[in-house]
């Protein structure tokens, strides 16, 4: 059988248990027609792009699919006529991914990388994202064209 991706964003005012309802009746499609879901993801509440029915976040689920191209279509019939889901994507694939997908080894690390600075930093330094840049040359050429400026100003008073 065909291997797909599948991707749904579901609306922000969904609860984390109506998306985890519409994930099950989903893999009970699938199941009923034949195939079988190989992996299923939950990537939680993330930002919108641009907004999408007056939306500005979405709930996020990857499925790993190993299914007819029926099971397919019948998902995506069911997902056009569910107003909780606002968009959905099936790719095709040669082979599903081992693993947690990019999206959660991207959380992952993350996560390690919190645990590391131990947000006790602030600006002024801890590791944190702005005490510690190195500003280079740029910086330089900046204040001596601001120093030239003000010496071409004071000499035509």
């Amino acid at each position: 059988m065909p291997l797909y991706e599948h991707v749904f964003l579901a609306r922000q005012d969904a609860s984390a248990q109506q998306v985890d309802d519409l994930t099950n009746q989903f893999k009970g499609i699938v199941e009923g027609l034949g195939g079988k879901v190989e992996k299923t993801e939950y990537w939680g509440v993330k930002s919108l792009t641009y907004r999408m029915n007056k939306n500005r976040k979405a709930h996020f689920t990857l499925m790993n699919l190993d299914a007819p191209a029926a099971a397919i279509a019948e998902i995506e019939r069911q997902e056009r006529l569910n107003e909780d889901v606002l968009r959905y994507m099936t790719i095709r694939v040669e082979e599903l991914e081992e693993g947690p997908s990019a999206m959660m080894r991207k959380a992952e690390r993350d996560d390690r990388e919190r645990e590391g600075r131990g947000f006790g930093g602030g600006f002024g330094g801890g590791g944190g994202r702005f005490g510690d840049r190195d500003r280079g040359p740029r910086r330089e050429r900046e204040e001596r064209s601001r120093d030239e400026s003000s010496d071409d100003a004071g000499g035509e008073e």
